[in-house]
This record gives C-alpha cells, structure tokens and sequence, in this order.
C-alpha cells in the first residue's frame, strides 16, 4: 500500500500514516461512483498493510466532501430501475463497512464543506477534527430522500446522542464547527491553517502506539453495540487476554521498570 497509485483521490504515505485527499477542491470534493468504489477497495485493502498504522481523510482546498457528485450521481439515480438503486445503495454502506473493519484508526480533517455522504465519511472515521468555519449536513432530507443512509441511523447517535441525531436527520440543517465540537461530533477544533498539521501529528502519534492494542480497541467499539454490558465484559476480558500475550504488552513492561518510554512495534 505504500506504493499505491489511487486514481480518485491523492494518496500518500509518511511516517506510517496514510493520507487520503479527496481531490476535486472545483467541485467541494464530491464523491462519484469510481470514488466509492476505490474507497471501499483501498479501505478493505488497509487490513493487510502491516505497515500503515493510522489513516489521515480529508479534503484538498477548503472543502472536505459535498457528498456524491449532483451531475455523475444524483442525477443518473433519478433514471436507475429499482435493482439498480439497491446496487448502488448497497455499495455505499459497503465504504462504511469498509471504513469500520480497517483496524487502522481513521481521523478525519474536516474544513469547509462537509455535507451529504461526506458528512458520513466524517462520522464514519474514528475521530473527527474539524475547524470553526466547517458545515456540516446530513442532507438526505433536503433531496427528498431518508436520514437512514449508510449506517447514520445506527453510528451518529452513538456520537451525538438520539435527540441531536434526529435533529440532523430529519431537517438535514447545517451546524458550525463550535456547534460540531460541543455536541461530541468534532473530538477537536482547529485554526484552518492547522488543521492538517494537527491532524498527522495525532495520527504520528497513534502509529507510534501500541498498534495491535488500538485495532483490538476500534473493533471492540464497533462490536460492542450489539451487546448487552455483561457479554461485552466478557468479550474485553478474551480481548485483554490476548493482547497480554503481545511482545508490546512485554515492552511496556521492561520500559516502565527501565524509567523510559515504550517504543511499540505493533506485534
């Protein structure tokens, strides 16, 4: 994956993060049907790149993400056949699907514009850093169609709470960053200029973490929601005990009694 050519959008490897840069800044960074798809393929992907261990999303320009693109989407949905809508629905949820099985942590640096799918592509990533000017919509509404799209039914109100959520998904209304940040959505507000700075220095330093112990950590987060608080004790108690067994479990130790910081390897 470090070499990897991406035909959609930018990629780029340094220091153990990657980098995915949306890259039609003309447009706001709308999504089209090749984007989709080469997101759910590289995401899918990051499972077997050993060595990335965070991920970086954001947009070029001042913009994150409009969503999917009005001319080369929307506008060909309106002329699909019901198999055909399904496909494509289903290949949506499969970048969210995507995105949460990634064991790499996924922050998302958002400015601008960040509306539609792209206000998914936000609350599907692990953390969100944003910035005071960024807007953020759950469209749907607006173009007719449900709030109940690629899994923001399920995830946003785990982030922001059912009453907020249904406010954002039944009036697909435009909060600002300090908005974002005060209801839970943003874990981080940033100066503009800061933004991708901040942004790669928190992912530097997830990628020099314990990276076994982090992937354990999202796939708990993720598989948890299903499970009442006694089966999810039960499920943590069989993950710690796995990662105890991990050499990283054995350096934290040999550091802690040599007085130093743990470099972590990942294994």
């Amino acid at each position: 994956m470090i070499d990897y050519r991406a035909e959609h959008f930018v990629w780029a490897v340094e220091q153990k993060v990657a980098t995915i840069t949306l890259n039609r800044p003309e447009r706001k960074n709308p999504l089209t049907f090749d984007s989709y798809g080469e997101l759910t393929s590289v995401f899918r992907s990051l499972k077997e790149a050993d060595s990335i261990k965070a991920v970086v999303l954001t947009g070029a320009g001042e913009n994150f993400c409009s969503g999917g693109d009005v001319h080369e989407i929307i506008e060909p949905l309106t002329r699909m056949e019901a198999r055909d809508l399904l496909r494509f629905t289903q290949m949506t949820g499969d970048l969210v699907k995507a995105m949460r099985a990634c064991p790499q942590p996924i922050i998302a640096a958002v400015d601008g514009v960040c509306a539609g799918a792209g206000a998914i592509l936000a609350m599907a990533s692990d953390l969100r850093f944003g910035t005071a000017r960024s807007a953020v919509a759950f469209l749907f509404v607006r173009v007719g169609l449900g709030g109940c799209d690629m899994g923001a039914c399920s995830i946003l109100p785990r982030i922001v709470g059912v009453g907020r959520a249904a406010d954002l998904l039944f009036t697909g209304r435009t909060i600002s960053g300090d908005e974002a940040l005060s209801w839970g959505f943003y874990n981080r507000l940033c100066a503009p200029e800061h933004l991708a700075s901040e942004a790669q220095s928190a992912a530097a330093a997830l990628a020099a973490g314990p990276t076994l112990a982090h992937a354990m950590t999202k796939r708990m987060l993720h598989r948890e929601w299903s499970m009442d608080v006694d089966a999810a004790i039960d499920e943590e108690a069989l993950a710690q005990a796995q990662l105890m067994e991990s050499n990283d479990f054995r350096r934290a130790y040999a550091a802690f009694v040599a007085k130093r910081t743990p470099a972590f390897e990942g294994d």
